[in-house]
């Protein structure tokens, strides 16, 4: 089979229909059944049936478009490594962070890397932390910014910084910190981020240790969260990083309590026993190198 085949059916996989993947490809709807068709023949199962009006992916499809999708990327990692190896500083740069660091940590690393290396390419995907990983092991991303990565030795954290985590009330227009008991966080309703979100997975890992159960509500971004608190919806337990100038303007006030603040850590990753390519080893160096609130390296990369 083709890389081609391989590029065709995953986006088969992805879309549900052969003419929405014709179209994404730029070629013909019989041209799509019959690499999908030709995948199958060597195979000798089915990856795809019918239903209805479109198509379902098979489990074995599923597994399939698995490895595929990785076999893929792992290609265009390595044609990026091998420009790179002659030129990192011109090289692409593919990040992945979670969202309260693609937010509010990363971006002013990436501002100061452009400026000394201009001719980088940069791409920076934002999600939860499930999706984060998901980008690193499947080779859509050469590093990751987030908590602590899963174990099970896929993954090494090559540098750190410090992630303290706050529990924020509507502020008093000032800045301004406050003592409060275990009773008062009962009485309070709590805003929560989607599920998958590990700052998520702490404030429920707190409540549980300090055995309250106080109402929650879910909203889906740390702008929605951030907002809520300041006109009184609840309280939340967020990353100093994303609510620092709101701190210092006192529209949100810290509360204290046992076991808060929360310290963790921001975790910048790479796949484990694999080359790091040019670009991201430059983006490391220059990460561990910054005057203002840069990371701690904590391991050598293998270089590209």
């Amino acid at each position: 089979m083709t890389f081609n085949q391989l590029r065709t059916f995953v986006e088969v996989a992805t879309s549900g229909s052969v003419i929405d993947a014709a179209r994404a490809l730029l070629v013909s709807p019989p041209a799509v059944s019959a690499a999908v068709g030709s995948i199958e023949r060597e195979l000798g199962v089915h990856l795809v049936e019918r239903a209805g009006r479109g198509l379902v992916v098979t489990p074995a499809g599923v597994v399939f478009a698995r490895y595929a999708r990785q076999v893929l990327a792992l290609l265009e990692t390595g044609k990026a490594a091998t420009a790179e190896a002659l030129d990192p500083e011109r090289g692409q740069l593919r990040l992945a962070a979670v969202t309260t660091a693609g937010e509010h940590v990363v971006p002013r690393f990436l501002a100061s890397f452009r400026d000394r290396h201009p001719e980088a390419g940069i791409t920076l995907e934002v999600g939860n932390r499930d999706r984060v990983w998901d980008a690193l092991e499947h080779y859509e991303a050469d590093l990751a910014v987030g908590g602590r990565p899963p174990g099970g030795g896929r993954f090494v954290t090559l540098a750190t910084r410090p992630n303290v985590l706050v529990l924020v009330a509507a502020g008093i227009g000032e800045p301004s910190v406050r003592e409060v008991d275990v009773e008062t966080l009962a009485r309070s309703v709590v805003l929560v981020r989607e599920e998958g979100s590990g700052t998520r997975g702490t404030a429920e890992e707190l409540l549980d240790e300090l055995g309250v159960d106080p109402r929650t509500l879910t909203l889906g971004s740390n702008g929605a969260i951030r907002e809520s608190v300041q006109v009184g919806l609840g309280i939340t337990l967020i990353s100093r990083d994303a609510v620092v100038r709101e701190l210092d303007e006192g529209t949100l006030e810290e509360w204290r309590c046992a076991d808060l603040p929360r310290q963790r850590a921001w975790h910048v990753v790479a796949r484990a026993n694999e080359h790091l390519p040019g670009t991201a080893g430059l983006f490391l160096t220059h990460l561990v190198g910054a005057r203002r609130d840069g990371f701690t390296l904590v391991r050598e990369a293998s270089p590209g």
